[in-house]
C-alpha cells in the first residue's frame, strides 16, 4: 500500500478514535441515577485566587448509589467547594457537616430520564458527524494525491468507508448501552 494512503488511513482512524473518546467523556457527564464522582468533574473551585478542578483540592467518593461525599484536603476549603458545586449548576444541594460535603443524588423522574436520553442521542449524533467529517477529509486527501492509481484510490475509499461503518456501529452500541443505563430504574 502506498505510504501516503497508509498515513491518511491512520490519521483518519485517529480522528475517529478521538470522536469515540469524546463521546464517552460526554456520556460520563450524563448522570443515570446512580451517584458517581464523574458527576462533579466539571466543578471548579476558587483555590487561593485561581480556578482549580475539584479533584485537585478534595477527595470525591461515592459511599453508596445515592450519595457523593467530598472530603477537602484543607478544612478551610469547605465553603469554596460548596460554592463551586452550586455555581456549576448541576442541580445538587450540597450539605456541609463541618468535615465533609455530602450530596444526596435524587432519583430521576421519568421525564428527566427521557430528557437525558435525548441529550445522549444528541451527543451520539455529534460524534457521528465527527466520524463523517473524518471520512470526508480522508477521501479529499486521497483524491488530491498525484502518484496514486485510480484502483488504489478506489480501494482506499472502500477502506475508509468500512472504517466509518465500524465506528458508526461502535457509536450506536455505546449509545444503546447509555440509553439502557439511563432508562433503568
Amino acid at each position: 500500500m502506498n505510504e501516503d494512503i497508509k498515513f491518511i488511513l491512520d490519521s483518519s482512524q485517529e480522528a475517529m478514535d478521538g470522536a469515540i473518546k469524546h463521546l464517552e467523556k460526554q456520556f460520563s457527564n450524563i448522570r443515570a441515577g446512580k451517584a458517581s464522582p464523574a458527576m462533579l468533574g466539571s466543578v471548579m473551585v476558587d483555590y487561593y485566587g485561581s480556578q482549580t478542578p475539584l479533584s485537585q483540592v478534595a477527595n470525591v467518593n461515592t459511599p453508596d448509589g445515592r450519595t457523593i461525599t467530598v472530603q477537602p484536603w484543607e478544612k478551610n476549603m469547605l465553603q469554596e467547594i460548596e460554592r463551586g458545586i452550586m455555581v456549576a449548576n448541576l442541580g445538587f444541594n450540597p450539605m456541609n457537616n463541618g468535615e465533609t460535603i455530602i450530596i444526596n443524588v435524587p432519583p430521576l423522574t421519568e421525564e428527566r430520564r427521557h430528557d437525558l436520553s435525548k441529550q445522549a442521542k444528541s451527543e451520539a449524533e455529534d460524534a457521528k458527524v465527527g466520524i463523517r467529517s473524518a471520512r470526508k477529509e480522508a477521501n479529499n486527501d486521497i483524491k488530491n494525491l498525484d502518484d496514486v492509481s485510480e484502483d488504489q484510490q478506489k480501494n482506499a475509499e472502500i477502506d475508509i468507508q468500512q472504517m466509518t461503518n465500524k465506528y458508526v456501529k461502535k457509536i450506536d452500541d455505546v449509545f444503546e448501552a447509555k440509553e439502557t443505563e439511563i432508562m433503568t430504574i
